[in-house]
């Protein structure tokens, strides 16, 4: 192996050790807040209100960055290059012998720390009351510009480009079968993934199918009654989610003041809160700490960017006449009451193998922050199904 190969492939730790200077800077920005004049009523129906950006900013003044960064680097992590691309991830073992490798792809706007409260109930089951044969290697790796997988090298980072480096890392690691866990976008990497079908994939198993009405009216005639309810959702998300044509079309822009304004970057994470609805169980402080991780990594950039990069491949595929691929693998759905709401009707048509299908009547779309134990029970569930 010459130096170069070496250096490509490198597997270094690595520890999150934010410079004093930036903790500072984040205070004074914070102790400078400018808002904007409030809209009429100064609620939610607006986007994101000056009373609750107030008490933010206050908590946010507080919040014990250090206490954050330790509970992070309470795992493992690394640092390493795949596609010319920086990959930051954690790598956290099992005690138990012959653990299952499993991969955990995270959201938007979010970063490997949406898993900090899932990773012991998955590599450790018994010690949260659950068996040793359900026990997993886990890898949580920042999608590239999220994170810590800064800066973005590149252009042309789609999902699917994403599954394929994630592929790569988990061989890399030296695992030649693994499964795959994703939300938001983790859940259209791991799809990708499910589509990609790379020789060991075990399956995946996402808390979202995001598959939408073709336009055939046989489809509606075998909706069930709690589908239209989730019709409703997509309608009421359609209505609040203007950061997706933001970001799918403008990102740099969008970036601009996200990236000079840490209450800004906090407003544009709105989906955190649920846009105001009232359902969202994330606390201040996981919230900050998502928050933070991400001002600190100057990463608003890189997060929009993948809004355009899917848009761009998206519309070049339509131009071309191209079906949507369908995803073959083992798949396995966790529908919880507050999240996106996959109708099976829409979802069966484009992932012919879903073989699990649960449903949790509290938690919404950060499910791995709000209900860390049910996450990791319905992932334990559906691999344990597979064997």
């Amino acid at each position: 192996m010459n130096s170069a190969t070496a250096t490509v492939t490198d597997i270094r730790p690595f520890r999150v050790d934010i410079a004093q200077a930036d903790v500072d800077d984040l205070r004074d920005r914070l102790a400078r807040t400018r808002l904007p004049q409030p809209a009429p009523g100064d609620d939610w129906s607006t986007g994101t209100p000056n009373s609750y950006l107030r008490d933010a900013v206050e908590a946010w003044k507080a919040f014990d960055w250090r206490a954050a960064e330790a509970r992070i680097n309470e795992f493992e992590h690394f640092m390493t290059e795949i596609d010319g691309q920086p990959i930051h991830f954690m790598h956290v073992r099992s005690p138990h012998p012959d653990a299952t490798p499993l991969l955990l792809a995270h959201t938007y706007p979010g970063s490997a720390v949406d898993y900090l409260d899932v990773i012991g109930p998955l590599v450790d089951p018994v010690a949260y009351g659950g068996r040793a044969e359900d026990a997993f290697d886990v890898v949580v790796p920042d999608a590239p510009g999220f994170g810590f997988s800064q800066p973005l090298a590149s252009s042309g980072w789609t999902t699917a480009r994403v599954a394929a480096a994630y592929d790569a890392l988990m061989r890399r690691l030296g695992y030649e079968r693994y499964g795959v866990h994703g939300s938001d976008n983790g859940a259209l990497v791991a799809r990708d993934l499910g589509v990609l079908a790379p020789e060991g994939l075990i399956g995946l198993h996402v808390l979202q199918l995001f598959s939408f009405p073709s336009g055939d009216p046989t489809e509606f005639e075998r909706l069930e009654p709690q589908d239209y309810a989730g019709l409703e959702h997509m309608q009421w998300f359609q209505s609040v989610g203007g950061y997706n044509t933001m970001n799918a079309s403008r990102p740099h822009t969008v970036a601009v003041g996200l990236s000079d304004s840490p209450i800004g970057l906090l407003a544009y994470s709105e989906l955190f809160e649920s846009f105001g609805n009232g359902t969202a169980l994330v606390t201040m402080d996981q919230l900050l700490t998502e928050v933070s991780v991400n001002w600190f990594q100057n990463a608003a950039a890189g997060m929009s960017q993948a809004y355009l990069e899917n848009a761009r491949e998206a519309a070049a595929a339509e131009a071309a006449g191209e079906q949507p691929a369908v995803n073959a693998s083992p798949t396995g759905v966790a529908v919880f009451a507050a999240d996106f709401q996959t109708i099976k009707v829409f979802a069966e048509r484009d992932n012919s193998n879903i073989v699990h299908w649960s449903r949790f009547e509290e938690g919404g779309h950060y499910a791995a922050l709000e209900r860390p134990g049910d996450v990791a029970g319905d992932i334990r569930a559906f691999f344990a199904s597979l064997r």
